[in-house]
């Protein structure tokens, strides 16, 4: 199929739903094609710079930071413009089944035959690829058993695959209550990453203000840059989903 694409031939050769899905994957721009523009602000650098030394290291790390920060954004990026990472939204795949299933979907794999042999098979192919990073977006959505996967996973791939784990400040507490209940499991994932959440919002108020007017000052001029900064700023109180809808009005 690959070498028939290359040539040329793309009548009949995937079915409409699977070119729908690799243009999801690749973020393909419709319309007038003005493609949002990826801004280097504070979250995206350190995001990359963590994705970035997983992989190369098959480590693993937890980020449990506030909503609307641009986690999310940095994060499909990352996956889609490297080699052997998968972004996975853990709150649409909730379940151990959903979740070992989509995971072995995302790399290519058998995803519907038994669930104990599409996680074989997903172990397998793990350990056999170069430096594989599997990232989890709204890790605190999982399910108690899925989330008890990432266990079992480490165990049978360990040193062989990076994992980088995110949440807001729910998946923070949903780990510590777990390690106070002394919930099974718990206690060995926060050790494997690393025994700590990192966070990149500051704690003062003031810090907090300029750290958001820098984040949301640099969308701007990237995707905007003949509108008038200070007025965005203050109409989206520095809010990126605000700025998006604000951009988005301008084209």
């Amino acid at each position: 199929m690959y070498n028939r694409i290359k040539n040329g031939e793309l009548d009949r050769v995937l079915a409409d739903a699977k070119w729908i899905n690799i243009g999801r994957k690749l973020n393909v721009v419709f319309g007038d094609g003005k493609e949002w523009k990826t801004a280097r602000t504070p979250v995206y650098m350190f995001i990359e710079q963590q994705l970035e030394f997983c992989q190369q290291n098959s480590g693993w790390a937890l980020l449990c930071d506030e909503a609307g920060i641009g986690k999310t954004y940095t994060a499909r990026e990352y996956a889609r413009s490297h080699k052997n990472v998968i972004y996975v939204d853990c709150s649409q795949v909730k379940s151990k089944n959903q979740f070992i299933r989509y995971i072995a979907k995302e790399f290519g794999l058998d995803y519907v035959q038994r669930l104990f042999d599409v996680e074989q098979d997903l172990i397998y192919y793990i350990k056999s690829v170069a430096e594989p990073l599997i990232i989890l977006d709204e890790a605190g959505d999982l399910h108690y058993e899925a989330f008890l996967e990432l266990k079992t996973l480490w165990n049978a791939t360990e040193g062989c695959c990076a994992w980088y784990v995110m949440g807001a400040d729910g998946l923070r507490e949903k780990i510590n209550r777990g390690i106070r209940n002394k919930k099974v499991g718990f206690a060995e994932i926060f050790d494997r990453l690393g025994a700590r959440a990192q966070r990149i919002t500051p704690d003062g108020r003031e810090e907090r203000q300029s750290f958001f007017a820098q984040q949301a000052a640099a969308v701007i001029k990237a995707n905007a840059p003949e509108a008038d900064v200070k007025d965005m700023l203050a109409r989206t109180d520095c809010h990126l989903r605000r700025v998006y809808i604000e951009v988005m009005k301008k084209r």
